[in-house]
């Protein structure tokens, strides 16, 4: 009783509403979540340590950092930089290769209740399908796997496997041969002309879902000294400045291919933010860069989120995927 009396709450937006009665669940074709709010990669560490921070548990799922089948060193110091609305990166998806990421790493995690995500990159086709091979027998500690094919941090733009629908479909087969039993969803990269191309692509390649977006290409320059700020030169933008871009990719994703689940990734940071995306058709939202600022981002993203329907009368989250009203 003293745990539902301290979930009604009265605020400026309506009148006392009881939160624990909102069904946060949502589905992903056959995935199904106790909630929308997915770590995104590369944002939540390799292991536990930002999940010791909070209730793992409590998140629907938690992405992996991308991972190669060897270690991988990265970029060169300095690999972040914040902007006026966000920051740019060029980590180079530094990583200590899938095997010592499935001995070291994801029993940490599991141990602290997460849902796991594991996120593959790689520089050849034949990168991700030795990758997803390597997966397979702890497939049963993994909820599904993200196919990172839009790192724009270690690629010419020409040469990112996410510019390209052949290519895009190349991996996700060569991911699918692997026969993981889990879910697969391709991270795709903004920096195109026709993002729908490339998701129809995946999906008819194999693929289960996207997730929408990676970074925007950006670049942060020093005045003082006329040189790139990020030792790796330019990087990806991410935050609150490229929150319209996913919303759009998201948007024109869910019309072009109805019923494809989508992962909303790209300037999260608020219940309210969450609430936006899933209605421009996302059935799970990720947190990323906001994590860097708040380390429990995520779950108050969760709570935030829990409320927002409550005092609206929204009783399943799900209800609200893909319900945007277009101007006509």
């Amino acid at each position: 009783m003293a745990l539902r009396a301290r979930r009604r709450r009265r605020t400026s937006d309506g009148p006392a509403a009881d939160s624990a009665a909102v069904d946060l669940t949502t589905t992903l074709g056959t995935l199904v979540l106790p909630n929308p709010v997915v770590a995104a990669s590369g944002t939540y560490g390799h292991g536990a340590e930002v999940a010791r921070l909070g209730d793992a548990g409590r998140l629907g799922a938690v992405t992996a950092k991308s991972l190669l089948v060897e270690p991988w060193p990265g970029k060169p110091a300095p690999r972040l930089h914040m902007t006026a609305a966000g920051m740019v990166n060029a980590v180079g998806l530094q990583g200590p290769g899938i095997a010592a990421w499935l001995r070291d790493d994801l029993p940490a995690l599991r141990a602290e209740g997460a849902r796991v995500i594991a996120s593959l990159w790689g520089r050849t086709v034949d990168d991700y399908g030795t990758g997803a091979a390597l997966l397979a027998p702890s497939a049963a500690d993994l909820v599904a796997v993200e196919v990172n094919v839009s790192c724009p941090n270690l690629h010419r733009r020409a040469e990112m496997f996410a510019h390209d629908p052949a290519a895009t479909a190349d991996v996700v087969r060569a991911v699918t041969a692997a026969a993981l039993g889990l879910p697969v969803f391709v991270k795709l990269s903004p920096n195109v002309t026709d993002i729908t191309e490339i998701a129809r692509a995946a999906i008819e390649a194999g693929a289960d879902g996207v997730t929408l977006v990676n970074t925007v290409m950006g670049l942060a320059i020093d005045a003082e000294t006329r040189r790139p700020v990020l030792g790796g030169g330019g990087g990806g933008l991410s935050g609150p400045a490229i929150k319209p871009v996913a919303l759009r990719a998201v948007h024109d994703v869910a019309r072009a291919l109805p019923g494809v689940p989508i992962i909303g990734t790209g300037g999260v940071a608020s219940g309210v933010d969450a609430v936006e995306m899933m209605l421009a058709g996302a059935s799970a939202v990720g947190v990323g860069t906001a994590s860097f600022l708040d380390p429990r981002a995520t779950t108050r993203v969760v709570d935030e989120l829990r409320d927002w329907c409550a005092r609206r009368g929204v009783t399943r989250v799900a209800d609200l995927i893909g319900v945007l009203e277009d101007p006509t």
